[in-house]
C-alpha cells in the first residue's frame, strides 16, 4: 500500500524538455517511475530518450491523459508559467498535481489553489516549493533521491525538502510506505492533515513521522487534528528551535513574531497531543525506532 502514489500510477511531467525537467525525469524513471510523456506546446510531436527509453512529448495535459491515461503530472515549469501550468492540470482533472517549483508567487499559488476549489478539489496539489513524494520501490514523483531509503511501514510527512532527506536516511534501515514533502510555502495543497489521515488509513503504515518549522500555525492545527483522529504513533521534528524572533528563516512561510509560530509552541502543542517530538533529527529518529520497535 502507498498514499497518493503507486507503481500504477501514470506520470507526465510539465516542464520535462527544460534543463531541470530531463534530469529529473530520467532519475524517476531510474526509479522506477512509470512516466509516459512529458509537455510542451512548441515540442508536441516529439520524443525524449531517456538512456533507451522513449517518453513522447504532448501539447497538453489534457491531450497526455486522452493518449495516455496519465494521473499525476510532476510540474518543472518556472515560476513566472508555474500558475497557467497548475491551472491547465486543474482543468485537465489530473488526480494528482506536483508542484515542485521554487519561487512561485504567493499570489499565484492562491490563485490556482482557489480554481482547484471552484472546480470540485479533483486534482489534489502537493507543493509548491516541495520536493514531491516518493513510494519507495515502487514509484518517485518529484526530486527526492530514490536511492536513500526502502519501503517499509513508516510514512512521513514534511515541509522541509532537506529534512526529508535526512530523515529518510536516518531511517532506511526500517523503510517508508510512501514519504510527502508538502512544501514551506504560505499558501500550500496538500497540508500535514491531509497526510496524516491518508497515512491513518493505509493497512502498511504503523508509526507517522512529521516534521514542520517555525511560522504560521499548521503544525498547531496538525496537532489539534491528532488529538481527535488519528490512533497510530507520531513522532514530530520542529526545525528552528534557534532561529531569532521577527526573521524569515528558510521558506517563505517561515516567520516568527514573539511566541507565535516559535518551535517550542509547535512542539508543546504537538505533545499534548500525544506526539513524542525530538529536539534534531537524529532524536527524532531514535523516537520513531523506541516507538516500532527497532
Amino acid at each position: 500500500m502507498a498514499i497518493f502514489l503507486t507503481k500504477e500510477s501514470k506520470v507526465i511531467v510539465q516542464g520535462m524538455t527544460g534543463a531541470t525537467g530531463m534530469r529529473h525525469t530520467r532519475l524517476m524513471l531510474a526509479d522506477g517511475t512509470n512516466i509516459v510523456g512529458g509537455v510542451n506546446p512548441r515540442k508536441a510531436g516529439t520524443s525524449v530518450d531517456f538512456d533507451g527509453t522513449d517518453v513522447p512529448v504532448f501539447g497538453s495535459v489534457a491531450e497526455a491523459i486522452e493518449k495516455t491515461g496519465a494521473d499525476v503530472s510532476v510540474i518543472f515549469v518556472p515560476p513566472a508559467f508555474a500558475k497557467a501550468a497548475v491551472i491547465e492540470a486543474i482543468d485537465a482533472e489530473i488526480p494528482l498535481a506536483v508542484v515542485i517549483t521554487e519561487g512561485i508567487a504567493v499570489h499565484d499559488s492562491a490563485s490556482f489553489w482557489a480554481h482547484a476549489g471552484e472546480k470540485g478539489n479533483k486534482t489534489r496539489i502537493i507543493g509548491p516549493n516541495c520536493p514531491g513524494l516518493i513510494t519507495p520501490g515502487q514509484s518517485n514523483a518529484g526530486i527526492i533521491p530514490g536511492d536513500i531509503t526502502k519501503p517499509g511501514r513508516i510514512g512521513l510527512v514534511s515541509k522541509s525538502g532537506t529534512l526529508t532527506y535526512q530523515m529518510m536516511y536516518e531511517l532506511r534501515d526500517i523503510g517508508f510506505s510512501s514519504a510527502v514533502g508538502i512544501g514551506g510555502d504560505p499558501i500550500i495543497g496538500t497540508t500535514h492533515i491531509d497526510a496524516l489521515q491518508a497515512f491513518q488509513d493505509d493497512a502498511d503504515t504503523d508509526l507517522i513521522v512529521m516534521i514542520g518549522e517555525i511560522g504560521g500555525d499548521a503544525e498547531e492545527r496538525a496537532a489539534a487534528y491528532i488529538a481527535e483522529h488519528i490512533t497510530k504513533p507520531v513522532v514530530g521534528y520542529v526545525a528552528g528551535f534557534t532561529a531569532p524572533e521577527g526573521k524569515t528563516m528558510g521558506h517563505a512561510g517561515a516567520i516568527v513574531s514573539g511566541s507565535s509560530g516559535t518551535a517550542q509552541a509547535k512542539k508543546e502543542a504537538l505533545e499534548a497531543a500525544g506526539v513524542k517530538v525530538g529536539k534534531t533529527p537524529s532524536e527524532t529518529a531514535r523516537l520513531a525506532r523506541e516507538l516500532i520497535g527497532k
